[in-house]
């Protein structure tokens, strides 16, 4: 998979695209998406949405359908990823992108995709809300995103449908962008990721989170 995707941002911005994938399986390599859903936000606000169904070109297995309630009848005319994932790159542009463990996750799957079938890759930077959360939400035992939905007092009805998670995920990323202000977050002036504590031959020292990509360092 090609390295020079985009670089996870620490901080908060006003203007994104909040997308999530539900897919046939965990695995990026193995299995496929089978929705893909976007909202535009700017100044807070909702201007324009996405959401469709992908068909995988092949059975959707029992243990996703039970998750996301897709089931093979209702992508059989569903367009294949080549037409729409196109279509998902036109929607967001350039735009920062936010999601609930997509580092780890749904990028991979956009990641694979892209390069697989469009012979391109997708450099957008993106805000994951799962380390957000982290940070922002120390206390909560875990940081799903029902988890923060239930803390923000959001529902989550609808959860594990693409674009009821962007609905979702939307509203506790806001209500987290305003707990930031409380949050000691040191940042990298250089790539605008989170600067972490590192042990280095001569001590302590803060480095890039988004480190080989980017090599900022300073002293503590």
């Amino acid at each position: 998979m090609a390295e020079n995707k985009g670089k996870r941002l620490a901080g908060y911005v006003p203007d994104y695209v909040v997308f999530d994938l539900e897919t046939t399986g965990t695995s990026w390599i193995n299995d496929a998406i089978i929705e893909i859903s976007a909202i535009r936000i700017n100044g807070k606000r909702v201007k324009e949405t996405f959401s469709t169904l992908v068909n995988p070109g092949r059975a959707i297995p029992c243990g996703a359908t039970a998750v996301n309630g897709i089931t093979d009848e209702m992508v059989a005319d569903a367009p294949r990823i080549q037409e729409a994932l196109p279509e998902f790159l036109a929607f967001i542009g350039n735009e920062t992108l936010v999601g609930h463990n997509i580092q780890s996750f749904d990028l991979k799957f956009v990641y694979q995709a892209a390069e697989q079938f469009l012979g391109r890759t997708v450099q957008n930077d993106y805000i994951d809300t799962l380390y957000m959360a982290r940070r922002c939400l120390p206390q909560l035992a875990h940081h799903r995103l029902t988890d923060l939905a239930a803390y923000f007092r959001i529902s989550s009805e609808g959860a594990h449908r693409a674009l009821n998670d962007c609905q979702m995920n939307w509203q506790c990323y806001e209500k987290m962008g305003e707990l930031l202000a409380e949050v000691k977050i040191e940042i990298c002036p250089r790539c605008g990721g989170e600067l972490v504590q590192r042990k280095g031959r001569f001590g302590a020292f803060w480095g890039c989170g988004n480190y080989p990509s980017c090599r900022f360092t300073k002293n503590i």
